[in-house]
C-alpha cells in the first residue's frame, strides 16, 4: 500500500474507545504510523495492552488504559491519565459498544451505548481541546436503514448519528463532529458468519460482495478526523459495500 498522509501533525494525540480489537484497533495502529500518539482505551486492559505492544513494536507511541466508559469515574480516571502521560486531547474516536447480539434491557442498553458516547464527549470538551480538535462516533446501518433482531441497538446507533448532528450544528466552535456508519465489519465479533447460511444470503446482497475489512472503517475514521477533512462537519458516512442502497 503507498504511503498515505492526512496532514497530521506528528505526536498530536488520539484516543481510540474499543482499541483492544476489531476497528478500534485498527484504528489506534493506522493512526500510529500516521505519526499520531495513541490512547488505547479498553474494558479488556490485556486487549489494550496488546495494542499498545503492537504500535511499540512498529515503533510508535500508545498508552493501554482500562476503562468502562459507561463509567463516570473510569472516564474521569481515564482522561486524567491520559493527559498527563501523552498530553491534550486533539483527536476522539468514540468506537467502544456492545455488540448487537449482547442481551440487554432496554434503558441500560441505551445507558451503556449512546450514554457513554456523550459522556466521554462531554468529559473531554468540558477539559478544554485544542484548536482543530476532531471526533468520529462510530454508528452503524443499523442506525440508518438496516433493522437488527436487538431493539436496543438500532436505537442506540440511531441516537449515535443523531447526537453527532448535534454537536455538529452547536458545538462547532469546539469540536468538528462526523460519524461513520459501518455495515458488516470482519471482526471477532461476526467471526464464522460469512460462512454461515443467512451470512451467504447477505453478502449476495453487497454490491461489492464481501465484508469489508477493519481497515476500510479505520481509514475512513482517519480521513475525517485529518484536516484534509476540515469541511466536513456533521456527516454520516455509510461504510457498508453498497449494501444499503439495495435495501
Amino acid at each position: 500500500m503507498p504511503t498515505i498522509h492526512f496532514g497530521f501533525t506528528a505526536g498530536d494525540v488520539v484516543l481510540v474507545t474499543g482499541a483492544g480489537s476489531g476497528i478500534g484497533r485498527a484504528t489506534a495502529l493506522r493512526a500510529a504510523e500516521l505519526g499520531l500518539r495513541v490512547a488505547a482505551w479498553d474494558l479488556d486492559g490485556d486487549a489494550a495492552a496488546a495494542t499498545v505492544a503492537r504500535v511499540g513494536e512498529a515503533g510508535g507511541t500508545a498508552l493501554a488504559v482500562r476503562a468502562d466508559v459507561s463509567a463516570a469515574a473510569d472516564i474521569a480516571a481515564g482522561f486524567a491519565e491520559t493527559r498527563s502521560r501523552l498530553g491534550a486531547v486533539r483527536y476522539l474516536v468514540n468506537n467502544a459498544g456492545p455488540a448487537s447480539s449482547g442481551e440487554y434491557e432496554f434503558d441500560e442498553a441505551v445507558r451503556i451505548s449512546l450514554g457513554s458516547v456523550r459522556r466521554m464527549t462531554g468529559t473531554w470538551l468540558s477539559g478544554g481541546v485544542p484548536e482543530g480538535a476532531a471526533l468520529v462516533n462510530v454508528a452503524s446501518v443499523a442506525g440508518n436503514i438496516v433493522g437488527t433482531a436487538s431493539d436496543w441497538y438500532c436505537a442506540v446507533k440511531a441516537g449515535i448519528a443523531g447526537y453527532t448532528r448535534h454537536l455538529a450544528a452547536y458545538r462547532s466552535q469546539e469540536v468538528r463532529a462526523n460519524a461513520v456508519a459501518p455495515g458488516m465489519v470482519d471482526t471477532p465479533r461476526l467471526a464464522g458468519f460469512a460462512q454461515s447460511d443467512i451470512g451467504q444470503r447477505t453478502l449476495q446482497r453487497i454490491p461489492l460482495g464481501r465484508m469489508a475489512e477493519p481497515d476500510d472503517i479505520a481509514y475512513a475514521i482517519l480521513f475525517l478526523l485529518s484536516p484534509l477533512a476540515s469541511y466536513v462537519n456533521g456527516t454520516v458516512l455509510p461504510i457498508d459495500g453498497g449494501w444499503t442502497v439495495t435495501q
